[in-house]
């Protein structure tokens, strides 16, 4: 069969990339997984920003749309790279520097697997360049949003008796209560509150 563009079905192997790989999972958590509620909690603070937020860097509005989509394709590079541990992967600014490398050129295979016409836009959301003002404001975004959700699935596990995750979940606590953005602090406060809540309650 002739071998086209494998793009896509590259994505589709996101499913098989497992995140928290060194720790004891009650339920393991792909990165296809993990991205879709990346995207959906970054579309939120764009949201949330865009209508609450009223002075510092909220006089830059944002695309909602455009903030989904760098969270939904936010670790699609690590079907080449592989999950690397956070404390690894941010270590020092040498290892920084050089994932960040890495990650470009990931980025830059998977869009060499689309025709020439659609390249040049997924290359911008496989590998966003965020520079000035606006689009440091969309990095910290999906950055956060990407905290968010690794603290959420901390919930769960927690939910599931796992205190594996006792740590991860205080020290991703502490890194989210640093973040300056009040569309952050205001997600915390009205949707968190809910992942701890049975069916029966989140009905009612």
């Amino acid at each position: 069969m002739e071998n086209k563009y494998a793009f896509y079905a590259l994505l589709d192997r996101m499913q098989y990339i497992n995140r928290w790989a060194l720790m004891r999972n009650s339920r393991y958590e792909n990165i296809k997984e993990h991205s879709f509620d990346v995207a959906v909690v970054a579309q939120a603070l764009a949201v949330i920003h865009n209508r609450l937020v009223e002075q510092g860097e909220a006089k830059i509005k944002v695309d909602p749309f455009e903030i989904e989509a760098y969270g939904l394709y936010h670790d699609c590079t690590e079907i080449i790279t592989g999950d690397m541990p956070t404390p690894i992967k941010y270590r020092n600014e040498t290892l920084k520097s050089a994932y960040k490398e890495v990650e470009h050129e990931a980025a830059e295979s998977l869009a060499s697997q689309l025709p020439d016409y659609m390249r040049d836009y997924y290359l911008s959301l496989l590998s966003p360049d965020f520079s000035g003002e606006e689009g440091a404001l969309k990095k910290k975004l999906v950055k956060s949003a990407d905290k968010i959700a690794a603290y959420i699935k901390c919930i769960r596990e927690k939910l599931a008796g796992n205190t594996e995750f006792d740590s991860a979940m205080a020290t991703t606590k502490e890194t989210i209560d640093k973040i300056e953005l009040e569309e952050v602090r205001i997600f915390m406060k009205e949707f968190i509150p809910s992942f701890g809540l049975t069916l029966d309650q989140l009905n009612n």
